[in-house]
């Protein structure tokens, strides 16, 4: 992997446009798939306003399909949402050849292990991305803060690819942190998600202060952090006593913001809701953990996602 490296970038939203830009920074050869912004970006490339200064591009090609693509790429960096109905391997199938290293960059516990049995014989590179962007316009991403990615190999490890691919984001300017474990990591920033981003979604889309400062509100985030705490600890990942004090400290240090299955949700748009929640909800069966308040809120965005207008009359 060098400066010369060719990525596809599939799902070219916010977060794939950003490290997508980051690469294309570092010298790579980035092009992009995307379907509804595709004539936009096919024109005028991507503008990204960020802290870490223009990152504007234009992608060396844009696809509306990844099997336009005439060369497979040495990097295929999915950033799909993980929601029902989207078959990941397939969208991805005509853009991996015997030599692409995948790398996911998207959100929930127990995404992985699909693209693995999908594709054997490739490197699977798991990441988790600390960042705040988002899409503003039709090829247009605002990147308020952060940037940070944790990756590594799945199930485990760290290779010459995966530093490699380290190496190639720091020149690219964001800080890159390859782990031995991502799977640990992805409970770590699950404690987070898992607890805010369906929460949000029951509340209206209610931004984190609002959540916080609601009567009672920030001690239920508290039980749902905790909650996905047990249940990591029953898949074997123990964290630090204090994890979720500590999360809710730091989400008060920062402004009030809506996350992304907040905005989702506001904009009428599919939502990671089984690979988030889902997906601990059912490993707390497997380990018979206990998980009322994540039970309570599955059960309500549920109930939200079934509703129908109000019958006329």
């Amino acid at each position: 992997m060098t400066q010369e490296t060719s990525v596809l970038v599939l799902g070219a939203g916010a977060i794939g446009a950003f490290y997508g830009a980051i690469l294309h920074r570092a010298g790579a050869r980035v092009s992009a798939v995307l379907r509804t912004e595709y004539e936009t970006v096919r024109r005028a490339g991507f503008e990204i306003e960020s802290e870490l200064g223009d990152l504007s591009f234009h992608p060396e090609a844009v696809y509306r399909d990844a099997g336009d693509c005439p060369e497979t790429p040495d990097i295929l960096l999915v950033c799909l949402k993980v929601v029902d109905g989207i078959d990941r391997a397939a969208l991805m199938r005509e853009a991996v050849g015997p030599n692409t290293t995948i790398v996911l960059v998207e959100n929930g516990i127990g995404i992985e292990q699909e693209i693995a049995e999908a594709f054997p014989g490739n490197r699977l590179i798991s990441g988790l991305a600390y960042v705040a962007v988002s899409r503003v316009a039709p090829g247009r991403v605002l990147h308020k803060a952060y940037g940070q990615l944790v990756f590594g190999n799945f199930p485990s490890g760290v290779d010459e690819v995966t530093e490699q691919l380290a190496a190639l984001l720091e020149a690219g300017g964001v800080k890159a942190t390859p782990t031995d474990d991502v799977v640990r990591e992805r409970w770590r920033k699950c404690v987070w998600n898992v607890a805010f981003n369906p929460a949000s979604v029951v509340a209206g889309g209610a931004d984190t202060r609002t959540m916080l400062d609601a009567p009672g509100g920030e001690r239920f985030m508290m039980s749902l952090m905790l909650e996905v705490i047990a249940v990591a600890s029953a898949e074997g990942y123990e964290f630090p006593e204090g994890m979720a004090e500590t999360g809710l400290e730091q989400t008060r240090m920062i402004p009030a913001h809506r996350n992304s299955m907040a905005l989702d949700y506001l904009h009428g748009r599919p939502m990671e809701l089984e690979a988030v929640l889902g997906n601990v909800i059912r490993a707390a069966e497997r380990t018979h953990t206990p998980v009322p308040h994540l039970e309570s809120v599955y059960v309500l965005a549920k109930m939200l996602l079934e509703k129908k207008p109000p019958l006329e009359g």
